[in-house]
């Protein structure tokens, strides 16, 4: 039989690899446009008339106009029921920033619900964060097809039209750029009403997924505060890191076409309808509101080119002002802690001081991002020596969370971004206590001066969360890491991470050894 000789044919590998490095050549001289006009707009601040601002100055009392009014959204549903609502009242604007939005049912229907504000004469202003819109380009191009509508993307990576790994890979010529991202939630209508926190756009953001499904917080608020989360956007939105959409993706259709071919996508998100009882309620239900001081807590949009800190400081300096200017106690939950060196040393400086610190976070079988959990192992066995108190969210245990939304079969995982001083301070927002969060990405949260709010996130944490995690203990015969099991299954002990095979121990722990820990 006769055979080709092996050297008329390359290698497979080696085909791939010259094509990959011809591409990557060929992606060095890829540039973002110049000299790009950027209309500059402010948030709305004639909104005194519109429903929503009447019904939140009603919902205020008089002696609580210098405070802000607050609400927890711990249930997903709810969650997005809310922003459904506030599009659907809005008169005057949207303001929306987003690290993601999904393409799937939930974000159709988002984007579905900010085209037909727009359509009613609201003006929208989308501002989302470039990484993960590589799919998303025409369709983001087709919303702002739209009168009324406006959208942009914050630090666009310079290779644009392809799959999001090769995007990554081939824009890795402006890493030290491409890696800082803007991690901001805020969704305001009529610069009156705001709902931010730790949810993205997508299914599993309100329990709407079928295999994995987030335990997040977001806040609802009216007030003073609104008025602050305003200012940040607008210093996102005419920042030079924003681009409008129309300047980085090229399209031939026409505005109709492209409004028509949008239709055709949005309307068929299949999501059930918010309650129109609880849409009209909004503000005004019994105790609908609790009333604090709250500052704003949040990045420069300079950061994520390499900027200072605006002289009001980081969004991470909130967390870290509580760590150090807590008397009793402090609760942590995030879904990825590596504290550092300098996070160890804080903590270890309030333990010795008699502070009593909690910290809440994913196990491995939980979380997302198994090289952050790894990048937090180091750490783990200090903090248990040192007296702080760790536990794990189990993805399996019998959970408890009426309140939060129906996982049904789906796994859990932790996403919220909490933290609780003295039982009277409260942070909730954007940001994870990690390198990331600290050095790369752009964040906002809210720190709330309100026993009351503090109290109930407390009660969330303890009463609804804390019924799926491990809690960590040192053994004491060999000082080893024990997880004591939640729930049904409680008083079993695992003396390596549960729910993880060894195999993906290992495989996990070598590659972590490849990553510098403030990537991660």
């Amino acid at each position: 039989m006769n055979r080709t000789p092996a050297s008329t044919h390359l290698p497979r590998w080696l085909v791939s690899a010259a094509a990959w490095l011809l591409l990557w050549v060929l992606s060095a001289c890829a540039a973002l446009p110049e000299g790009v006009q950027r209309e500059p707009s402010q948030a709305l601040t004639d909104v005194a008339a519109t429903p929503l601002a009447r019904e939140a100055t009603l919902a205020t009392p008089d002696d609580k106009r210098h405070l802000s009014g607050l609400r927890l959204l711990p249930n997903g549903p709810e969650a997005m029921d809310t922003r459904v609502s506030l599009a659907r009242r809005a008169h005057k604007s949207l303001d929306v920033q987003y690290y993601l939005i999904a393409g799937d049912d939930t974000g159709r229907q988002f984007l579905r619900e900010l085209r037909d504000a727009a359509q009613r004469g609201v003006r929208v202003r989308l501002l989302i964060d470039d990484l993960h819109v590589s799919e998303q380009d025409e369709r983001l191009m087709a919303l702002a097809a739209h009168d009324n509508i406006e959208v942009r993307y914050f630090n666009p990576l310079p290779v644009r039209g392809s799959a999001f790994e090769t995007r990554l890979l081939l824009s890795l010529h402006q890493f030290t750029r491409v890696n800082r991202r803007m991690h901001n939630k805020m969704f305001i209508a009529d610069n009156t009403v705001a709902v931010t926190g730790g949810r993205n756009i997508a299914n599993e953001y309100f329990m709407r997924a079928t295999a994995a499904n987030f335990i997040d917080m977001d806040v609802l608020s009216v007030g003073p505060v609104v008025r602050g989360l305003s200012e940040v956007f607008d210093r996102y939105w005419n920042s030079e890191l924003s681009y409008p959409v129309q300047t980085l993706v090229r399209s031939s259709a026409s505005r109709a076409d492209a409004r028509a071919w949008f239709a055709a996508w949005a309307d068929g998100a299949k999501v059930a309808e918010p309650s129109p009882t609880a849409t009209e309620r909004l503000l005004t239900e019994p105790r609908a509101l609790e009333f604090a001081a709250v500052q704003v807590m949040a990045d420069d949009p300079a950061k994520a080119n390499g900027g200072a800190a605006r002289p009001g400081g980081t969004a991470m300096d909130g967390t870290l002002l509580m760590l150090r200017s807590a008397q009793s106690e402090v609760m942590v939950v995030s879904p990825y802690f590596i504290p550092g060196e300098g996070g160890l040393k804080l903590m270890r400086s309030a333990v010795d001081r008699g502070i009593k610190v909690s910290v809440m976070t994913n196990s491995l079988a939980a979380t997302d991002e198994p090289l952050a959990y790894w990048a937090y192992v180091p750490y783990r066995d200090a903090m248990l020596k040192m007296g702080v108190t760790l536990s794990e969210l189990s993805p399996v245990a019998n959970r408890k969370f009426d309140m939060l939304g129906d996982f049904r079969s789906s796994f859990g995982a932790l996403h919220a971004k909490v933290a609780v001083a003295d039982r009277r301070w409260l942070l909730v927002g954007s940001m994870n206590m990690d390198g990331r969060s600290t050095h790369s990405n752009t964040e906002v949260g809210l720190v709330i001066d309100s026993a009351d709010l503090a109290e109930e996130a407390l009660a969330l944490m303890n009463e609804h969360w804390a019924v799926s995690h491990y809690r960590l203990r040192l053994a004491e015969s060999d000082q080893r890491v024990e997880w004591l099991a939640p729930g049904a299954a409680i008083g079993t002990v695992h003396r390596a991470e549960p729910h993880v095979s060894w195999f993906k121990r290992v495989r996990v722990g070598l590659m972590s050894m490849l990553i510098d820990e403030e990537l991660l």
